[in-house]
């Protein structure tokens, strides 16, 4: 294909929009030889919000737009919306990534950037968040560039994501079931059981592995039949239900929770009070849904012997859009006083 092709150009305009935008992550190379990628002027990526030009405090016009936004950024810096055409971003000039070998500086950092796209959503309403550290390459007009080469896609997810917010739900069993209670209400596990008493030690043996199986089986099957039932409830109040890994990947953003005193669980699906994580959920609904979502869980809790962690409302970080930069995703147990735990 030649230089003039409409498809070449095209390609060749995409590589040029993906090489300004820089995460912490974007840069496979240098990230591969334990380089920092280096960035002579750049604008650190919050979130993007929905902007009204006229009330946007220090715009000059509408192509030369930018807003305060009365907070301060990572490592201390000031705010701002650089606004084009009603869509904002909210960003802060920086001259390099931010990274650090002290876990408890990184933390601080990852917390202020939750704390501004949560500060924006109150102000503009709900925001398309960006992960930590996504740092888009050149000046505000750079800035403005990009948002006139993304406007459908945001202008689309803006409208579809307005006043909808994420929130998260974790089931606990307080005192787990014991072993000798599901071999009573389990037909086979009663006969490897009455088996394993009258046999000889090497096929007890054998049949105590049996037994462990069908007991890893029977829990599975109860944690699987239980959320279920859950997603297909909340999927009356919700708009999308989805189903998470029982206990949440070890991250930096796990880090941030632990510190924050919010509710983390270990490896094996256990909470870290003791109890077993039965199921993760994350929902995207509408704010006015949020009662009824709450009712919903309020009947899961009043079963004996289960809480209901539910955290939220938080931006849509699960459910924002593919972008240059990505998405970020919220740490699952820090909660900065939204957490409702629900039980009898």
């Amino acid at each position: 294909m030649s230089a003039n092709d409409p498809g070449s150009e095209a390609d060749s305009e995409r590589a040029s929009r993906d090489e300004r935008l820089e995460g912490v992550d974007a840069d496979a190379d240098a990230d591969a030889a334990g380089e920092v990628p280096e960035i002579d002027e750049g604008r650190y990526l919050y979130c993007i919000v929905q902007v009204d030009n006229d009330g946007a405090e220090g715009a000059d016009s509408e192509d030369d737009a930018t807003a305060t936004l009365d907070t301060t950024g990572v490592d201390g810096e000031p705010v701002s919306v650089v606004v084009e055409d009603g869509i904002g971003a909210v960003v802060h000039a920086c001259d390099g990534i931010y990274d650090s070998a002290d876990l408890a500086q990184v933390r601080r950092w990852l917390v202020r950037h939750q704390t501004v796209v949560d500060e924006a959503g109150q102000a503009f309403g709900t925001p398309i968040p960006f992960q930590f550290d996504t740092i888009l390459r050149g000046d505000d007009e750079r800035v403005r560039e990009w948002l006139r080469e993304e406007r459908d896609t945001l202008e689309r997810a803006l409208s579809g994501l307005a006043d909808h917010w994420e929130y998260r739900v974790e089931v606990v069993e307080r005192d787990p079931i014991e072993d000798a209670a599901l071999i009573e209400r389990d037909e086979r596990l009663r006969e490897l059981d009455a088996k394993i008493g009258d046999s000889g030690e090497g096929t007890a043996f054998l049949l105590e592995k049996k037994l462990d199986q069908r007991l890893n089986e029977v829990r599975a099957a109860r944690r699987e039949s239980l959320t279920a039932d859950l997603e297909e409830r909340l999927a009356d109040a919700a708009r999308e239900v989805h189903s998470l890994e029982r206990s949440p990947t070890a991250s930096l953003d796990d880090a941030v929770a632990d510190d924050s005193g919010g509710s983390g669980a270990e490896s094996d699906g256990s909470a870290d009070d003791g109890g077993e994580t039965l199921c993760r959920l994350t929902l995207l609904a509408h704010e006015d849904a949020e009662s009824e979502i709450g009712s919903i869980l309020d009947d899961v809790a009043a079963e004996d012997g289960l809480e209901v962690r539910f955290t939220g409302p938080w931006p849509p970080y699960t459910f924002a859009p593919e972008l240059g930069g990505g998405s970020g995703e919220p740490d699952d147990s820090q909660t900065h006083g939204r957490e409702q735990r629900r039980e009898p």
